[in-house]
Order: C-alpha cells, then sequence, then structure tokens
C-alpha cells in the first residue's frame, strides 16, 4: 500500500510559507492506518526495547497501538504541566521560541531501553528533547520510528549523527 498518497498536503499551515503534512487522511482511513501501525511494528522488531514513548500528541495515536500490539508499556511525553505527578523536564527550541516537554519520574527505570514514536520529524528539536528526557530519566534510547520524514529539513541526519537509530515510512520534502 502507498501510504504517501493518504497524506493530505495544506499549503500555508499553520503560517505562509509552510506545507502542512497532515495525517488525519490516513488515520481515518481504516486500511491506511492498519498497514501503518503495521509497518512500524516490523520496523520496532529491528531493535531490543523494554518500553515505547511517543511525544505529545499525534505520536500518541500510532505508539498506542503499536505497544497494544506488541505488549510494552506505554509512556506519554507532554508538553509542560499537563502530567499530575513529580516530573524530569527538558526545554529546547521552536523555529518561533521555546517549548519543554516531560515524563513522570516514575515512568523509566535505569535499565528501560525506549522506542519513540512519532508522526513526523521535521528539524529534529523536539526528537532531540524526547531522547533527553529518556536519557535524564536514566533510561536508553532504543530508535526512533517516525511515519512522515521531511528530508530536506534534517532533522533525521541530525538524530543519526547523534549516533541515534532512525527508522521513517514515508519521505516527503519539508517545503
Amino acid at each position: 500500500m502507498e501510504l504517501k498518497k493518504y497524506i493530505r498536503s495544506i499549503p500555508d499551515y499553520p503560517k505562509k510559507g509552510i506545507l502542512f503534512r497532515d495525517i488525519t487522511t490516513l488515520i481515518k482511513d481504516k486500511n491506511a492506518f492498519a498497514e501503518t501501525i503495521d509497518q512500524i511494528v516490523i520496523r520496532s522488531k529491528k531493535f531490543k526495547f523494554t518500553k515505547i514513548a511517543a511525544i505529545e500528541s499525534r505520536g500518541f495515536v500510532f505508539a498506542s497501538a503499536v505497544s497494544y500490539i506488541l505488549k510494552k508499556p506505554f509512556i506519554m511525553l507532554r508538553k509542560k504541566n499537563k502530567l499530575p505527578a513529580d516530573v524530569h523536564s527538558v526545554d529546547f527550541n521552536l523555529e518561533y521560541g521555546t517549548a519543554t516537554i516531560e515524563v513522570h519520574k516514575d515512568s523509566i527505570d535505569k535499565n528501560d531501553t525506549v522506542l519513540i514514536i512519532d508522526d513526523l520529524i521535521a528539524t529534529g528539536g523536539t526528537a532531540e528533547a524526547a531522547a533527553k528526557l529518556i536519557e535524564v530519566s536514566n533510561g536508553k534510547v532504543a530508535a526512533f520510528i517516525f511515519v512522515i520524514n521531511l528530508f530536506d529539513l534534517g532533522g533525521s541526519e541530525n538524530l543519526i549523527k547523534n549516533n541515534y537509530k532512525v527508522e521513517n515510512l514515508i519521505d516527503f520534502p519539508g517545503h
């Protein structure tokens, strides 16, 4: 199945000059969504990991299904002030400011290796912050799996340069 054809491209969203890659058209099609989950599961079997984490919020859609199929614990990496218990936090830069992601301190144990799943990688700032969050929690990053890689924005390459393993299902230009 050609998953790429299920991604809607929206020009000038959320601001002029951005070509937004919309996954809602993929997940609303039961066959395309099932194929996406199946492909992530197949790719995940290349790695040894004890837990699966996802970056808020679209990563949750894919990672929770994969977690269920593989019978692995699921960890939510959330935006600041969304988790009720004690957290580890990592700040990171965005094109237009800074952001923070957090994880509960009791989510990751010292010997955990974590597979991180997200819908899309662009410049990689959020993904790098997710990796730091796992590491601050005394875990190790097994790999990243992204549904979409905006290949010309360099995020995947930056992760690979930092010795992280990266898989993606679909390549698109970022512009």
